[in-house]
């Protein structure tokens, strides 16, 4: 964080000091809520959790090198008191963020939001310093804890915003204004709890209403390829400049393939040139991630080249993301367990069956949460996704969603042991240990509360005749 006096982030914040001898100490290192991260200067965020208070943590966290804690009591050492943890946090951010002399950048949409992110920091910080959402933190909490690591040096500031609701991108955007504003797409996740597409849209499009003018710099970069997300053109009064595999699109992907290996590679068009782009990520779904990435890139000064070689450089940096290992024995695990809805499901099925030519495929799939009345259609459909793509066996795991992703299988013709349903991840580990042969290619997904991953690292550290692999 730029440095500020304890009195300076009581004003900030409306707080009260508490046991501080001197007001004047700086707090010269990051704001953090886990006391285990504690370093010399941090400020100490106390939350009051369900099983968890941190102002327990308090004398911990200053017996470490914090400089003070923020809380919502006095704690016996250096505090600052509010009323609202999270309002203080939120109001604290936005007074760093006024004073950093960074460009900030936000996105958001229904899937993809973590791995373009990290695609857009990978290709910006070859320009200048650069500070991003570490993994998927992009909530009211997650966003400002962000926005506070940025230093003086700091030029561009990239921030993943999530949304359940109507109204939450708009207050997050209160909290960290940006000047480029990303909607990659509007899909299924979440639309139990907002109620439609409709709805999803506009949320979603509160990002592009909050962007400065186009003459105050604001920059709304869209995806062509989406008429949801295209339509939201209309709603801002930034510049828009429009990405996709669309003729219209001003930055676009042309002679779009997959390698042998499953990598994506493509003719990369910007407004001023062209540069061919292979990636190292897995999957097709990600051209229009390093499209996206390419537009912000361009508009903040890089060339198509530069881009070019970034992008083909870029690697995953969020963990169980389609994170691909292969055991000593050549089976080939892809743990893509962090989080799962019918887009990304159905993205991951298909980078399997690219990646798995001439080998057979396994897709070892659970729930896909938050999707009310849809859920059965779309739990069926994978099923049946997973059928049309030839992937050897399906794998469903878990209780009723797993039971219709079998069924949606055996409906579109997966007979005899295609499919099979198992009742927990222990199950599958066992199906697996027993039936793996070197060659097979391993899919692990699932929404994140299945917690799914567990049977990926589970296959990792045993290969298929018992032996540990090696790391």
């Amino acid at each position: 964080m730029i440095a500020l006096s304890l009195a300076e982030i009581a004003e900030v914040v409306g707080g009260q000091t508490h046991d501080i001898p001197d007001p004047s100490v700086q707090v010269t290192g990051p704001v953090v809520r886990d006391s285990r991260e504690v370093g010399p200067g941090c400020l100490f965020v106390a939350f009051v959790g369900e099983r968890v208070d941190g102002h327990d943590f308090a004398q911990a966290a200053v017996e470490a090198g914090a400089a003070a804690v923020l809380g919502s009591r006095p704690v016996g050492v250096p505090a600052i008191v509010v009323d609202d943890v999270q309002a203080a946090l939120g109001a604290l951010a936005r007074h760093v963020v006024s004073r950093l002399g960074a460009t900030l950048v936000a996105l958001t949409g229904s899937a993809g939001k973590t791995s373009t992110k990290d695609l857009i920091a990978q290709v910006l910080r070859r320009k200048a310093p650069t500070v991003f959402t570490p993994g998927s933190l992009n909530n009211e909490i997650g966003l400002p804890l962000t926005a506070l690591s940025a230093t003086e040096d700091t030029r561009f500031l990239v921030l993943e915003m999530g949304a359940r609701g109507i109204g939450h991108i708009r207050y997050l955007t209160e909290l960290t204004p940006p000047k480029v504003g990303v909607v990659l797409n509007v899909g299924s996740a979440h639309i139990g709890e907002f109620g439609g597409r409709e709805q999803i849209a506009q949320a979603k499009g509160e990002l592009v209403e909050s962007l400065p003018s186009s003459d105050a710099g604001g920059i709304a970069v869209l995806n062509a390829d989406d008429p949801y997300v295209r339509a939201m053109a209309s709603r801002t009064k930034a510049k828009v400049i429009l990405f996709g595999e669309s003729d219209e699109a001003d930055v676009r992907a042309e002679n779009v393939r997959l390698t042998d290996s499953g990598q994506p590679a493509f003719r990369l068009h910007t407004p001023s040139g062209a540069s061919d782009v292979t990636m190292r990520l897995y999957g097709e779904h990600h051209v229009s991630n390093a499209l996206a990435a390419a537009a912000v890139a361009h508009e903040l000064g890089m060339s198509a080249d530069e881009i070019a070689v970034a992008l083909s450089e870029a690697g995953s940096l969020s963990r169980w993301r389609m994170e691909v290992t292969e055991r000593p024995d050549g089976v080939t695990i892809v743990n893509d367990a962090y989080n799962a809805n019918p887009e990304s499901m159905k993205a991951a099925l298909r980078a399997l069956a690219a990646m798995g030519r001439g080998r057979r495929t396994w897709a070892v799939l659970g729930k896909m949460a938050e999707l009310g009345d849809e859920a059965l259609a779309e739990h069926d459909a994978v099923g049946r996704l997973a059928v049309r793509l030839n992937v050897s066996k399906l794998v469903a795991v878990g209780g009723r969603e797993a039971s219709w992703l079998q069924l949606g299988a055996y409906n579109e013709g997966s007979w005899g042991e295609e499919s099979v349903h198992v009742s927990d991840a222990q199950a599958a580990i066992d199906l697996l240990r027993s039936e793996l042969r070197p060659g097979d290619v391993v899919l692990v997904k699932a929404s994140r509360s299945v917690g799914l991953e567990s049977v990926a690292q589970a296959l990792l550290e045993t290969g298929t005749e018992g032996e540990v692999a090696a790391r």
